[in-house]
């Protein structure tokens, strides 16, 4: 199984770089692939930073527009996933500073309605409910329990939120993150390792201690 996941993303890869060798040579509609096959993942990362979904789906127009604008700067030093989940990242960033000088002013409300109706239902198949036997009981404490999981990943700063979401919801490897974040190896390390601490004490404090 895992050797089969291996071969299945070393042909992702594969088919990413020779339509990143299209859209360099000037194929626009190429790019439109790329975001067919990237779209959910990175909108699930960008609402795992923001809480929020509109702010979440704003979030990946803007980077998926930050790299066709820059996809000729783009050196293959590092995966096209991986380099786009560093824009992301920066979108989202930029994004949540924006969200806390607007919430100064909240009588004037701006419309976010530019996420196409695939996004949406890219994000409610992402969480939808796996099994249909499921009884409401079980969903509600599931959802219930999903959205105490994003509140405490929403309280981490800004540095662990980053590390903790694409290590342990995107399951990149610690040099993938290297490659997004531009930092160290060691450094990612260290900010899980605290950010699993924290997201942990936070559980606690709202679920208490099950052991």
């Amino acid at each position: 199984m895992f050797q089969r996941g291996v071969e299945i993303k070393e042909t992702i890869e594969d088919e990413d770089r020779e339509i990143v060798t299209r859209c360099q040579k000037g194929d626009v509609e190429a790019f439109s692939i790329l975001v067919e096959r990237h779209q959910k993942k990175m909108l699930n990362v960008a609402y795992r930073m923001t809480g929020d979904y509109e702010e979440a789906c704003d979030c990946v127009q803007e980077a998926f527009l930050a790299a066709y604008r820059g996809i000729e700067k783009f050196r293959r030093e590092a995966r096209f996933a991986t380099w786009l989940y560093g824009i992301v990242v920066n979108r989202t960033r930029n994004r949540l500073r924006q969200i806390k000088s607007r919430r100064a002013y909240e009588g004037t409300v701006t419309e976010y309605r530019l996420c196409e109706q695939t996004f949406r239902n890219d994000y409610e198949k992402i969480n939808a409910t796996e099994s249909t036997a499921e009884s409401i009981a079980d969903c509600w404490e599931r959802k219930e329990l999903e959205g105490k999981v994003q509140d405490c990943i929403d309280d981490l700063d800004e540095d662990f939120r980053e590390v903790l979401v694409l290590k342990d919801i995107r399951n990149l490897s610690y040099e993938e993150i290297r490659d997004a974040l531009h930092i160290p190896v060691g450094t990612v390390k260290s900010r899980l390792f605290r950010a699993r601490l924290a997201l942990k004490d936070c559980l606690v404090g709202l679920l208490g201690d099950a052991g």
